[in-house]
C-alpha cells in the first residue's frame, strides 16, 4: 500500500472527511486532498501527524528485497525468517588460543 492509500484508508476508517481530518492534523483540506491524491507528498513528519490524528500510528519495516519467482530467493527468505525467530547471543569477549604459549 502506497502513502497516499494508506492516508485515505485511516481517514476513511476513522470516518473522518477530508476537512475533518485535516484540522485534527493541523493542516489544510487542500494539501490533505493532494496527499491523497498522489500529487504531493508530505514530509514523514507530516505523514505520521496525519495518520496519528486519524487515530493510528505508523508501522514500518524493512525487508530484504529479492526476486519472489527465484527459488534460491524463497529459500533466503525461508533463512531469514527463521532467523529472526532466535535471539542472538554472543559472548562479550572473544577467547582464542594463543599460539606458542604452553
Amino acid at each position: 500500500m502506497n502513502a497516499p492509500a494508506i492516508l485515505r484508508d485511516a481517514r476513511e476508517r476513522a470516518g473522518f472527511s477530508l476537512r475533518t481530518l485535516a484540522w485534527k492534523a493541523e493542516t489544510s483540506h487542500s494539501a490533505l486532498s493532494a496527499y491523497e491524491a498522489g500529487r504531493v507528498v508530505p514530509t514523514i513528519d507530516t505523514f505520521e501527524r496525519i495518520v496519528a490524528a486519524a487515530g493510528f500510528t505508523v508501522s514500518i519495516s524493512i525487508t530484504p528485497l529479492v526476486a519472489p519467482d527465484a527459488e534460491r530467493s524463497r529459500e533466503l527468505l525461508a533463512v531469514l525468517e527463521l532467523a529472526e525467530r532466535f535471539p542472538a547471543t554472543h559472548e562479550k569477549a572473544i577467547e582464542f588460543p594463543q599460539f606458542g604459549h604452553y
